[in-house]
C-alpha cells in the first residue's frame, strides 16, 4: 500500500539512538538484503551470539523497524522470523534537531554511507563481471541494467521539496506486497542525496546557466 504523502517522522530521542547502532544498522541491512531472517542466521551471518542478535531485534521491535509476524512457510518450526518493517520514516530537518539529535544523526548517517558504499562496491564485483583483465567476463545483465547518474539542476527551495516528494512518490508506485511479486524480480537498492552546493548564492546572477551535461553523457537541463 503506497506511504501517505510526507511519510513518518522519527522525533523520539531514543528511536533515533536504536537504530543508529551500528550491529542493528548491519540487523536491517541483512533483513532488507536477503529478506526474513531468525536470530540465529543473523548471529551466522554477522559473527554474533544468538542472545546479543535477539536484543538488537527486540530493541528494534520496540520501535517498528522490524517484527516477527512472518508466515510460518517462511520457516516452519517455532523459530521466531523476523522482517525489515518497510516504510517512508523521515528524520527531523537539522533546524529542528536537539544537540543530542545531531550527535545520533552524525553516527547515524556515517554508518548508513559506509555501508552503502560497501555494498555497492560488493556488487559492483559481484555481478559486474571479475575477469582478470577487467574485460566483463561474467557480467550478466542485471549489471548492465545498474543505475547511476550524477548531475545538477538549478532548483529553488520548494522546487527541490517537491523534487524530493515526486522522487518517494515514484518508489511508492513500484511497491507491491511480496505476494504479487512476479518471477524473477530482485531486489535492487536505490539511493538518493539532493543537495545545494556549498556557499552559493542562490540569487547570484553570475552563475552560469543552460545545459549541463553528467557523468553518464546524458543532458541534465540547469536553465
Amino acid at each position: 500500500m503506497p506511504e501517505k504523502p510526507g511519510g513518518t517522522e522519527i522525533t523520539e530521542l531514543a528511536a533515533l539512538k536504536a537504530l543508529a547502532q551500528p550491529r542493528r544498522q548491519q540487523i536491517l541491512q541483512h533483513l532488507n538484503l536477503h529478506g526474513p531472517a531468525t536470530s540465529a542466521i543473523l548471529a551466522r551471518a554477522l559473527g554474533l551470539n544468538t542472545g546479543a542478535t535477539s536484543y538488537h531485534l527486540r530493541e528494534l521491535a520496540r520501535y517498528g523497524f522490524v517484527d516477527d509476524t512472518v508466515p510460518q512457510a517462511s520457516g516452519g518450526g517455532r523459530a521466531r522470523w523476523w522482517r525489515a518493517v518497510p516504510g517512508d520514516r523521515r528524520f527531523p530537518p537539522p533546524s529542528r534537531r536537539t544537540p543530542g539529535m545531531r550527535l545520533v544523526m552524525d553516527e547515524l548517517n556515517r554508518h548508513a554511507y559506509a555501508a552503502d558504499l560497501a555494498l555497492f562496491e560488493r556488487l559492483q564485483r559481484e555481478s559486474g563481471g571479475g575477469g582478470a583483465a577487467g574485460d566483463g567476463a561474467g557480467a550478466d545483465e542485471w549489471a548492465d541494467a545498474h543505475a547511476y547518474s550524477r548531475g545538477s539542476l538549478r532548483l529553488t527551495l520548494p522546487e527541490l521539496q517537491q523534487f524530493f516528494e515526486e522522487y518517494i512518490a515514484l518508489m511508492n508506485r513500484y511497491k507491491r506486497p511480496e505476494e504479487e511479486t512476479p518471477p524473477g524480480a530482485r531486489t535492487v537498492h536505490t539511493r538518493l542525496l539532493a543537495f545545494p552546493g556549498p556557499g552559493e548564492d542562490a540569487t547570484d546572477p553570475r552563475e552560469p546557466r543552460g545545459a549541463r551535461t553528467d557523468d553518464n553523457g546524458r543532458e541534465t537541463d540547469a536553465s
